[in-house]
């Protein structure tokens, strides 16, 4: 590689960031350039995780951790051979930064702050020699016969050796269409359910801790904690349900029911059994005054109201009808979904670079030589924790780590 080659970073995000230092350091006389079209960098690091920036996710086994990519994952398997969990913890630690691992092994920095990984990248950018150029859209490339590229913003155009693309998820095709690839069309993977003709809303705040939600007529099913908002539904369920079922309840336009079982995995004969016991032994309570399920009174009551039980109903007075209905209504809960709602920094999208004109192995287009792919440009997408961001130091390392090896 000559001592001038010039690599561009498309994009000053956290694939960007990770493609840059990647490329720097594998190639420290290479020229590498960070541009970036807001006036911004970072910014889904700056607000994930509630501010304090998931990094990854404690799945140390590489099959295992390329379930979690409704897209992608197949490819992902290989790629992290090269640079996984392990790797980025590892990476961090180096550069001391230490991390914590919640019980639904989600990984955070110790600080809880995600200042401190956007803090790390920029001083190891600054110490490599990386220059950064923000408020610079690429809107056109154009590969020369020399073998370079000609990148084109709406003032001035930059020739470059290598470039490695990392622009983020985009909501619409057309955004993407200036890459001179196949472009899967861009669908929202990460989302909320909005409920609005439902009174469960009315129960804002309330969380439990396992559910397990299906989409109706369909086999698409999830698990995980239940969170009732303003406007619906949320938690890691509804997230991982939004993110298998993307493209699916695109097409549905986002008007489609839910069955909630409030109770995870459990089945109507182990329940049956657990409601007889419960009338056998707390005959004469009221129903209402006990709740036996782990969830919170509130929802126990508001879902007796639901299903016409009597909250001063007694447990010895339930009957078969009620029997079934209370059935019913833990393991069967039905709510009318009617749209959903983005988190606006945090959007994640399905859809991008169709896999198949990338070589996953190095991250290069099979199209363009020398012209690179990461992060979430790609039709790759991860569910919640943590997953999104592994697939951009995986293929943002792979990038970096390559794009000087090209022989034309």
């Amino acid at each position: 590689m000559p001592t001038s080659m010039r690599i561009a970073i498309i994009g000053g995000g956290a694939a960007g960031f990770f493609s840059a230092i990647s490329a720097k350091t594998h190639f420290p006389q290479a020229q590498v350039t960070i541009y970036e079209k807001s006036a911004k960098l970072l910014s889904k690091v700056k607000v994930s995780g509630g501010g304090r920036c998931n990094v990854t996710h404690a799945c140390f086994d590489n099959q295992e951790l390329a379930k979690f990519y409704p897209r992608g994952g197949r490819q992902l398997r290989k790629a992290f051979e090269q640079f996984n969990a392990k790797s980025m913890l590892d990476w961090l630690k180096k550069r001391g930064i230490e991390t914590y691992t919640l019980p639904d092994n989600c990984i955070f920095p110790k600080s809880d702050d995600s200042q401190t990984i956007i803090n790390c990248f920029l001083q190891e950018a600054l110490k490599l020699g990386i220059e950064i150029k923000t408020q610079f859209p690429i809107n056109a490339i154009e590969k020369q016969e020399n073998g370079t590229f000609l990148l084109q913003s709406l003032t001035q155009s930059v020739e470059v050796d290598r470039m490695i693309v990392t622009t983020g998820g985009q909501p619409k095709k057309d955004n993407l269409s200036w890459l001179l690839h196949t472009i899967v069309d861009p669908v929202p993977s990460l989302f909320t359910f909005n409920m609005p003709q439902e009174d469960i809303k009315k129960l804002m705040g309330i969380v439990v801790e396992k559910a397990s939600v299906k989409i109706e007529a369909s086999k698409l099913i999830a698990d995980g904690p239940l969170l009732v908002t303003h406007w619906g539904m949320s938690g890691p369920a509804i997230l991982k349900l939004s993110a298998w079922g993307a493209r699916i309840l695109a097409e549905k336009s986002y008007k489609f029911a839910v069955l909630v079982n409030w109770l995870h995995e459990t089945k109507e004969v182990e329940l049956r059994s657990k409601l007889e016991e419960i009338q056998k032994i707390h005959g004469g309570k009221m129903i209402s005054n006990l709740n036996p399920f782990p969830m919170p009174n509130r929802l126990w009551e508001f879902l007796l109201e639901k299903y016409g039980i009597s909250l001063s109903m007694r447990w010895n007075e339930l009957g078969k009808k009620n029997t079934n209905k209370l059935i019913e209504l833990l393991l069967n809960d039905r709510y009318q979904v009617e749209g959903k709602t983005t988190f606006k920094e945090e959007f994640v999208t399905a859809g991008g670079i169709a896999l198949e004109e990338v070589n996953f192995q190095l991250m290069e287009s099979r199209k363009i030589r020398g012209m690179f792919f990461a992060g979430e440009v790609l039709d790759v997408d991860g569910v919640t924790g943590g997953f999104n961001f592994q697939a951009a130091w995986t293929t943002g390392w792979i990038a970096g780590k390559n794009c000087g090896n090209v022989n034309e």
